[in-house]
């Protein structure tokens, strides 16, 4: 498994449900996720991760032009395959920040529009939850590393 990466995009959006904008920089707040993110809010979901494999499967298998953020992911990372991640690892990101990771995938109760719009969801699979145990400025090409 590698244990190293690098973000390669930082999404928010201002509603739950809806494709993330990618914003190139943020602030993760310990404790609740990423500052002006909707899904920012205490509990194990502060943040979400996904792979660029995962976004590269999908156009390709799909035939579908989707970008970071579609899935509304918070960061998109390459290097890293999220799959291979267990509940309770920690990743370093930048130079400060530490989160924890919290859930593997998502199950989608009602799709959004997101899921009708591409015909599946990156994040179901592939994407990860984690927990912002140590907050702070992280940016497009930061590394990212599984440290524990």
């Amino acid at each position: 498994m590698d244990r190293k990466g690098r973000i390669i995009a930082i999404n928010i959006s201002s509603k739950k449900g809806e494709k993330k904008k990618n914003v190139g920089r943020g602030i993760l707040v310990a404790d609740l996720g990423l500052q002006g993110d909707a899904h920012a809010e205490q509990g194990p979901r502060q943040v979400s991760l996904l792979s660029q494999k995962c976004l590269e499967q999908v156009r390709q298998q799909r035939g579908v032009n989707i970008g970071y953020g579609d899935f509304a992911e918070n960061i998109t990372v390459e290097g890293i395959d999220f799959s291979l991640l267990k509940v309770g690892m920690r990743l370093k990101v930048g130079r400060d920040v530490l989160l924890e990771i919290s859930q593997i995938g998502k199950s989608c109760d009602h799709p959004c529009h997101i899921f009708y719009a591409v015909g599946e969801c990156g994040m179901q699979k592939e994407g990860v939850f984690a927990r912002v145990v140590l907050g702070g400025e992280i940016k497009m090409s930061d590394d990212i590393e599984i440290v524990s």
